[in-house]
């Protein structure tokens, strides 16, 4: 159970919509940066090595949202990773590390795998989507939506992964998107968070 000292006081809601190009030098107070070396290069936000160290965005989201961003991994094992309802100042204590959130990882273990897990990664009920590896370099266009109990990751217009969970993950504690990383070079671009 979580507790509600974990979660920040008083982020605001992402009203009619929340949207971020990184055309900037500083990642600014609208995210809280939980170690690792976030930081805004050439109007992108890139991280390398993070180790579960979120960067969350410091927004509250509704229930229902459709959640956009381009990202791309420079790397030959894949790994792009982001976290939706979590609560927004988590991050890896130990080598192992048990979200707040669902994780969305598309090529994770070397480019193997594309998960969708309801806070534990590794766990078995994750859901394990078809076969698709990350192509290093190029850039690829992410919508995550939640209707009700279900959340549809669709990557370049295809679905790449869905889950319906019975006991969706919402309220306060569950409430923040966050841009993830292990060890792969990574860059993402044009956030765009809107209520459904």
């Amino acid at each position: 159970m979580l507790l509600a000292a974990c979660t920040p006081q008083g982020d605001p809601g992402i009203g009619s919509a929340f949207s971020d190009d990184f055309e900037r030098s500083q990642l600014g107070s609208a995210y809280n940066k939980t170690g690792g070396n976030w930081r805004i290069e050439n109007g992108e936000l890139r991280v390398k090595g993070a180790e579960n160290h979120p960067l969350w965005l410091l927004r509250t989201l509704p229930r229902d949202v459709r959640v956009e961003f381009d990202a791309r991994s420079e790397s030959p094992e894949g790994d792009i990773k982001v976290e939706i309802f979590g609560d927004g100042a988590s991050y890896a204590k130990h080598d192992s590390y048990t979200a707040t959130s669902y994780v969305i990882i598309f090529g994770g273990w070397d480019n193997s795998r594309n998960v969708l897990a309801r806070m534990d990664e590794h766990g078995d009920d994750r859901v394990v989507g078809k076969p698709r590896k990350v192509e290093p370099g190029r850039t690829y266009r992410f919508r995550i939506e939640r209707i009700d109990g279900t959340l549809t990751v669709w990557v370049d217009e295809e679905v790449l992964l869905e889950m319906d969970d019975s006991e969706p993950l919402g309220g306060r504690g569950h409430d923040h998107f966050g841009f993830n990383n292990w060890q792969s070079d990574l860059w993402f671009d044009n956030l765009k968070v809107t209520p459904r």
